[in-house]
């Protein structure tokens, strides 16, 4: 009885520490300040007499009559803090009268249900969005297009986002196919708008005379990969004009359109490469939750256990700190399964004792971490595992010195290539100036709502969070030494620019082969936890 009471008074305290998550909104997430500070930033962007339209994620369904989890698009849940399906936001460029009342922005809900949230949860409604959210002007997503003092044809500009993903039609769904269709009917949108071809009659705009050479050349590499652009007969004429004037007088064709949906994602793409510091604290706490995943399994592996028994030790860990969820598919891979860079069906149940990666990510409060680590099963690296693991771990350290503000963001990557191939040619795996698929990635992305998330790839700036990866993978067959074969090893940080430098998000798990080897050597919580036999 002693034993149950100390139990209950456990799971009591867990219960009042833990935090209330709804699911419409986060209670202990970022700010409604936050999201209308954004809004302001994205409003300064906009051309005079514009407006901003921002649609959320449809729902997705699994099978049969079971959906996945929703998750709401993230720039608009950047902009509104609102987690539920089937809303729209609208942000002016200047105030304007709507409904009697002076506003700069609109946003449109799904209704309150009493039958639907028994089965799925409260809905904010109206009331709720305007005092959980500090929204002014709110309306239900069933009056989207029937205000007579809001319609589209009153603005010079009408940016969004390309609506050329196919909805599933569903009763879920029914509100944002809706209005999806009364914007497009609204706006003429044409079916098949490209946010391509877009950005291309954008950028053939805004070129004289002078610079019509150069802007063909950058169409014509985009015509090698883009079937829309190929297709676009304006943008074919335009790159095969052998003139200026000739090109100046294909652009004279480009309609006029009032719907412009290339500009819109590249002003979120400028606002959410910076992350503020409201945002970086967010990605720290789902930065550290991860890394304790990764300590905890470094001193829970055993030779035996499945790759979805590692897998489970680290979302164990994530649920148990609060995480919401992963920030992405949790990639496990032993052995050659770590050869495939996203291998997410960690279905091996007895892997030999070779190496584990492990690359997962806990999402806090919309935030993901992306933290990789590579580890040997038996707890000791062989030479060869050694060699490369350390080969590796020297190329992360001079890219990641590298990280500071005006850094290119290429010179990370072209830094890692040079320190690995060096390496690989003095280990006798290459010859010098071989080309070869051991590292065939990049070796950082920007990190936040998405774990490849938008941000410009110029110079580095005060306030980016990207990670730093680099990897070797050797999968048998390779023209190298059998040795060598299917040893894969990837370590990835996250680390934040900062004035002079950088900040390594993730350095409390260990990186260094001596640093992992010493974790694995100390006891794991989980050595009792002993479950029955099936």
């Amino acid at each position: 009885m002693k034993l149950l009471k100390l139990l209950f008074a456990g799971l009591f305290i867990f219960m009042e520490i833990s935090p209330s998550i709804s699911q419409s909104y986060f209670e202990d997430g970022l700010d409604q300040n936050f999201h209308r500070e954004r809004r302001t930033a994205l409003r300064k962007l906009l051309p005079e007499n514009s407006v901003a339209v921002i649609f959320t994620n449809p729902v997705k369904n699994r099978s049969n009559d079971v959906d996945f989890i929703y998750h709401p698009n993230t720039d608009f849940f950047y902009l509104t803090g609102y987690r539920e399906p089937n809303a729209v936001l609208l942000i002016f460029s200047e105030s304007r009268q709507i409904g009697g009342e002076t506003t700069d922005e609109v946003i449109y809900v799904q209704p309150r249900d009493e039958n639907a949230e028994m089965w799925n949860g409260k809905r904010l409604g109206i009331a709720g969005v305007k005092e959980k959210l500090g929204f002014e002007a709110v309306y239900l997503n069933t009056d989207f297009g029937t205000n007579p003092a809001l319609k589209f044809d009153q603005f010079d500009k009408i940016l969004t986002f390309s609506l050329s993903e196919n909805i599933e039609e569903s009763s879920a769904n029914q509100a944002m196919l809706d209005m999806r269709e009364q914007f497009k009917t609204e706006t003429a949108y044409p079916e098949e708008m490209s946010a391509v071809t877009s950005k291309m009659y954008e950028l053939i705009r805004a070129t004289d005379l002078e610079n019509t050479a150069n802007v063909a050349q950058v169409i014509g590499r985009y015509r090698k990969y883009y079937p829309e652009v190929e297709n676009d007969d304006i943008l074919v004429e335009f790159v095969d004009a052998d003139t200026p004037e000739k090109r100046m007088a294909v652009a004279q064709k480009i309609p006029s359109q009032k719907l412009n949906i290339a500009a819109l994602p590249e002003m979120m793409t400028k606002l959410r490469g910076i992350k503020t510091e409201e945002e970086i604290g967010m990605l720290k706490k789902a930065i550290s939750i991860s890394a304790i995943g990764q300590i905890e399994v470094m001193k829970a592996l055993k030779p035996g256990m499945s790759e979805r028994e590692v897998q489970g030790i680290h979302e164990f860990v994530y649920k148990r700190y609060g995480a919401e969820n992963v920030g992405y598919p949790s990639i496990v891979g032993a052995g050659k399964n770590g050869c495939i860079l996203h291998y997410i069906s960690n279905d091996l149940r007895d892997p030999d004792k070779r190496l584990m990666l492990m690359d997962l990510g806990a999402e806090w409060r919309g935030y993901t971490a992306d933290v990789t680590r590579t580890i040997p099963i038996s707890g000791k690296f062989t030479p060869e595992e050694k060699a490369i693991y350390d080969l590796v771990y020297k190329a992360q350290e001079a890219a990641m010195q590298a990280c500071k503000p005006g850094v290119e963001f290429s010179e990370i990557s072209q830094i890692a290539k040079r320190v690995i191939n060096e390496g690989l040619q003095e280990l006798g795996i290459i010859i010098r100036g071989q080309r070869h698929r051991y590292f065939p990635h990049g070796t950082s992305h920007h990190l936040g709502l998405d774990v490849h998330d938008r941000g410009a790839y110029g110079p580095l700036e005060e306030g980016m969070v990207l990670t730093v990866e680099p990897g070797i993978y050797i999968p048998e067959g390779s023209d190298c030494d059998e040795k060598w074969w299917n040893i894969a090893v990837r370590i990835e940080d996250d680390v934040v620019i900062t004035k002079t430098g950088f900040e390594n998000l993730s350095a409390d798990a260990p990186r260094s082969s001596k640093e992992v080897e010493a974790m694995m050597a100390k006891p794991s919580i989980l050595e009792e936890w002993v479950l029955p036999e099936l």
